[in-house]
């Protein structure tokens, strides 16, 4: 990173491309972390510093009401858009210290969330007057349902406006399966799981004319959630055959773009064989998404400290050395909130392992 210019803390537009560039010209992708609150933000940011290696925090819609609140309304978004505006700030304000670049991502807007979108863009516009750079690194519009000239139309709309405070867009064409935040594709037919390479060819062409600053997140028969083996047939190799197909369009009209034009994203990355993880980031994915596996190891720590202390959290005074005995150190948050964020590292580690994206910097 010191050879490539990338500063620690929240990173934003060239730095970006290059951390991408260089995350698919070595081999390697960086996972994405959905995060809900700062405990979890925390925890993400911990592990890839140990880790010496960059990290994704990505916030949902929902996860972003859960920030501001559960309490206020989200009436026009607006706890969705306070809260991911919120999270924001404070991975701003602390990420520099853990000496790690940070992209700094909002996960799958779909049409009807539009609101929450251009609220979080108006707030990017806003930071940009008063900084030189947009509050965050990259959104991501998902309006994979749509029709595919809807959903290109509409990507390049924004993109048209992104790219004037350089700002990174993600979109998906193709639907990942499974369901997640409240979008349901459980029951999607399985032809829909699976993009063609001229779809790839589409959107790639349209979005560059306007900016190079985008991601593609292509459906390979991948699925939010963990299932059991069998259920998810992911299919790696149609990724190489995307990467192909652009390189030899573009060649066709004189554009040179290497091996691997297009920057991919792997949505639906938990509960992956690591070999078909390992397949795809040769194939040009730099992002991998990671929730489910991370819900679960937060609770995970959570439930393993539950239990180890069990006689110790079933009341403030009396426990198995003395009735008159306190409990407070057992029961304080700090306590019980730190093993879930310490088991939430690990498994952060884990995919930042399985992606290559170990000693970086």
């Amino acid at each position: 990173m010191d050879k490539l210019q990338i500063p620690a803390g929240v990173i934003t537009g060239e730095n970006v491309f290059k951390l991408f560039e260089y995350a698919k010209n070595n081999g390697f992708a960086i996972p994405a972390v959905n995060c809900t609150s700062s405990s979890t933000i925390n925890a993400a940011l911990e592990a890839a510093r140990d880790v010496k290696a960059p990290i994704i925090i990505q916030l949902s819609q929902g996860g972003s009401a859960f920030y501001a609140g559960k309490g206020l309304s989200n009436d026009g978004q607006r706890a969705s858009i306070i809260g991911a505006i919120s999270a924001a700030h404070h991975i701003r304000t602390i990420a520099k210290d853990y000496g790690i670049p940070v992209v700094l991502h909002s996960d799958h807007c779909a049409e009807k969330l539009l609101p929450w979108f251009d609220g979080m863009l108006e707030a990017d516009e806003e930071y940009f007057k008063k900084h030189g750079e947009p509050l965050f690194s990259s959104h991501m519009l998902d309006l994979s349902e749509l029709p595919k000239d809807k959903n290109i139309a509409i990507c390049k709309k924004y993109l048209e406006r992104m790219s004037k405070i350089n700002l990174y867009l993600e979109m998906e064409i193709g639907i990942t399966g499974g369901e997640e935040d409240g979008v349901d594709n459980t029951d999607v037919h399985n032809s829909s799981l699976y993009t063609q390479p001229n779809d790839i060819w589409d959107v790639y062409r349209e979005l560059k004319a306007i900016d190079k600053k985008f991601t593609i997140a292509a459906a390979f028969g991948n699925v939010h959630g963990v299932y059991k083996p069998g259920n998810v047939r992911l299919t790696p190799s149609l990724l190489k055959e995307h990467q192909v197909y652009v390189r030899t369009e573009s060649e066709k009209l004189g554009d040179k773009v290497g091996e691997k034009p297009v920057f991919f994203v792997f949505h639906g990355g938990s509960g992956s064989v690591k070999t078909e993880i390992k397949e795809a980031v040769s194939y040009g994915v730099i992002k991998m998404n990671v929730d489910t596996d991370t819900q679960w190891a937060y609770w995970e720590g959570l439930k393993n400290y539950h239990e180890s202390k069990k006689d110790y959290l079933q009341s403030q005074v009396g426990n198995p050395e003395g009735e008159d005995k306190p409990n407070k150190k057992y029961y304080d948050p700090r306590v019980f909130i730190r093993e879930a964020e310490k088991s939430m590292a690990k498994r952060v580690k884990e995919a930042c392992h399985d992606l290559g994206n170990v000693d970086r910097l």
